[in-house]
């Protein structure tokens, strides 16, 4: 048996495949390995992979039915899909909606009608984000809390996926678990995402932008422990009750909110350099704070983030020192 996972020259998908790989499982890999950012760090993340036997990659936009469509029928033994694949970040969003549009709702579409039509299908695992909870103030972020006024185009795309999938769930009984990630980090990451932003500008003597004028929190989350919850999720699909069909959400994230001061000084004593701070307003689309509560994912999956910043940020800087030489 096989797993398929979308997205798999990504950030959390390249690991995922990895872990996968590591615990014997044969892994189909899909990626467009768009331009959105580097593709050269995409290619690297997926020669990486191509050293562990197990792993077959095709090189498909899930957009693309008819692509999609053949890579589910070269691989008769896929039983579970770990759809990550999804245009990313909230202020792109701003520049260029209808990549969003396309790839995070026709898209998922796509992979939804893909797995409708696959004999023996076991479990759907998808992504999902911490942007649905949009301005919400109440923290922590709970999946009963009320998602439905985004303040981003990403939010509301990742949004419509859930409930996409929870009308699938519904009518084709196909048992699915979204999983709501907050800001993901660590070696190997994405080069929009902050710790990777801030990195390079430190080494490189030039101001870090820091927005709301430095008034921000984040649930930081290690890409180690995210990947450790998605290996307890997908082995436990979910069930269908009298009153649900067989599909969940779930928030995975550190049950830490940390400011942005703090993550920068912990990058700043991991790099040995202060930063030049270039204080700036809040941006159209972020929000202010984001904050996990992860007793659900406790409770089902056992899962128990360890790493906080202190331990992280050092590594991923580490990474950062050989992946680029300096």
């Amino acid at each position: 048996m096989s797993v398929l996972v979308t997205g798999a020259a990504g950030f959390i998908g390249m690991q995922a495949c990895a872990a996968l790989l590591e615990r014997g499982e044969e892994v189909v890999g899909v990626d467009n390995l768009n331009d959105f950012y580097d593709v050269g760090l995409k290619e690297a993340r997926l020669a990486e992979l191509g050293e562990h036997t197990g792993f077959t990659f095709h090189r498909a936009d899930i957009v693309d039915a008819e692509a999609i469509d053949a890579v589910f029928g070269a691989h008769a033994g896929i039983r579970r899909v770990l759809h990550l694949a999804a245009q990313a970040g909230v202020r792109y969003s701003l520049i260029n909606p209808q990549a969003y549009i396309r790839t995070n709702l026709a898209g998922h579409g796509v992979i939804l009608e893909a797995c409708r039509r696959l004999e023996r299908l076991e479990h759907l695992v998808y992504a999902s984000s911490s942007s649905v909870y949009g301005g919400n103030r109440k923290a922590p972020f709970s999946v009963e809390d009320r998602a439905d006024d985004p303040v981003s185009l990403y939010g509301a795309t990742k949004k419509a996926g859930e409930l996409m999938s929870h009308c699938y769930s519904h009518l084709y009984g196909l048992p699915a678990t979204g999983l709501r990630f907050f800001t993901v980090y660590g070696p190997w990451g994405r080069p929009d995402m902050a710790a990777y932003i801030f990195t390079r500008a430190i080494f490189a003597g030039e101001p870090i932008p820091v927005f709301n004028r430095g008034d921000m929190r984040r649930d930081f989350t290690y890409i180690d422990d995210i990947v450790a919850g998605l290996m307890a999720v997908i082995d436990r699909p979910p069930a269908a009750t009298d009153e649900e069909p067989p599909h969940r959400i779930y928030n995975l994230g550190n049950n830490r909110s940390e400011p942005l001061s703090r993550f920068i000084e912990v990058l700043e004593a991991a790099i040995g350099r202060k930063a030049t701070i270039d204080l700036q307003p809040m941006q159209s689309g972020d929000v202010k704070a984001t904050y996990a509560d992860i007793e659900a994912s406790r409770r089902d999956f056992g899962y128990d983030p360890k790493t906080r910043i202190d331990q992280g940020l050092p590594r991923f800087v580490a990474w950062y020192r050989t992946y680029h030489g300096v």
